[in-house]
C-alpha cells in the first residue's frame, strides 16, 4: 500500500519547478527531527570489500562506514594547507572530518538549511573550520576563492544542475578539484553522466562505488532504523526510512538491482592557456 504513496513522492521530488522547495523544506523537516541529538551525517556511506580504508580515532569509529565516504572521495587531492568548501554540508559531520583528517588551513561548510547550519556552528565550529548558510546555484563566494570543492550526496536536490556546476568552476582557483559523489536512478544516469563528460573540466577518475553503498547501509541499518525509531513521529518513519534506503525500503532494493547507481568523481581546473 505504501508504495504508489513513495512513487508520488519521487516524481513530485524530480519535478523541476518544484524539486527546489520540496527538498528544502524536507531537509528543513529532517534537521527539525534530529534536533540536537548528535547525528553528524545524512550520507548512505561506503564499505569497499577489502575492508577499512583509514585508521579512525576512536571516537570516530561509530560513523566508520559515512567517514569512509568522504575519505575516498576527498582521497584524489592533496589538500594540506589548502581552502577547501563544502556545498550541501549537512549536519557538518564531513566537513569536521576534512578539517581533521585532511589539514585543509581552511573549511568552510555551505548550506541552504538555516537550522542545519546553526547545529553545525554549534557542535563543530572552530579556528579554521566555518559554517554559512548559502545555495548551491548561487554561491556565496568571489570567483576562485578555494583550493578544492566537496559535494557528496546532494546534487540530485539541486533544480539546475548545470548552474551548479558553473558555480564549482567559478568558485575553484586553477588547478583546483571539484570532489564528488552522488546517486541518480538508471534511468537518469545517461543525461547526468553527458553533462560531467561536456563539462569544462578536466576529469581526474570516475568509479562507480554502488556494491560498496549497498555494504555500507547493510553494515548501518540497524544503528539507522534504531535513530529514525528514537528521532521521528510514528506516521513520519515509512518516509524517512525510504530517504535513509533502509533494508526492506525501495531505495535499499534499487541499489541492491542496480535500478538506481551511486558514483564518485575527482575533477580539476585546469589553467588557463
Amino acid at each position: 500500500m505504501f508504495a504508489p504513496v513513495i512513487n508520488l513522492i519521487e516524481k513530485a521530488f524530480a519535478t523541476p519547478a518544484l524539486k527546489g522547495p520540496m527538498w528544502k523544506y524536507w531537509y528543513r523537516y529532517v534537521n527539525g527531527a534530529m534536533g540536537d541529538r548528535p547525528i553528524w551525517f545524512m550520507n548512505y556511506g561506503y564499505k569497499p570489500a577489502d575492508g577499512p580504508t583509514i585508521e579512525l580515532k576512536p571516537e570516530d569509529e561509530p560513523n566508520r562506514t559515512t567517514l569512509q565516504l568522504y575519505e575516498v572521495v576527498a582521497r584524489p587531492a592533496d589538500l594540506t594547507g589548502k581552502e577547501v568548501l563544502e556545498v550541501s554540508c549537512g549536519r557538518g559531520g564531513g566537513a569536521r572530518f576534512v578539517r581533521g583528517y585532511r589539514n585543509p588551513r581552511m573549511m568552510v561548510g555551505l548550506d541552504r538549511t538555516e537550522r542545519s547550519v546553526d547545529f553545525c556552528t554549534r557542535q563543530h565550529g572552530r579556528d579554521g573550520l566555518r559554517f554559512l548558510c548559502g545555495n548551491a546555484m548561487a554561491l556565496p563566494f568571489h570567483n576562485e576563492s578555494f583550493d578544492a570543492v566537496v559535494n557528496i550526496e546532494a546534487s540530485h536536490c539541486y533544480p539546475d544542475f548545470q548552474r551548479f556546476l558553473n558555480e564549482i568552476r567559478r568558485v575553484l582557483r586553477p588547478g583546483g578539484h571539484f570532489l564528488y559523489a552522488d546517486t541518480r536512478m538508471q534511468s537518469r544516469v545517461e543525461p547526468w553522466q553527458r553533462n560531467l563528460d561536456a563539462w569544462d573540466m578536466q576529469m581526474v577518475e570516475k568509479e562507480d562505488i554502488t556494491a560498496d553503498v549497498v555494504r555500507a547501509l547493510e553494515c548501518t541499518n540497524k544503528r539507522v532504523a534504531s535513530m529514525i525509531r528514537d528521532s521521528v513521529p510514528r506516521l513520519a518513519r515509512p518516509f524517512v526510512a525510504e530517504f535513509a534506503a533502509t533494508e526492506g525500503s525501495a531505495m535499499h532494493r534499487y541499489y541492491k538491482t542496480r535500478e538506481a547507481l551511486y558514483f564518485r568523481y575527482a575533477f580539476r581546473k585546469q589553467a588557463a592557456a
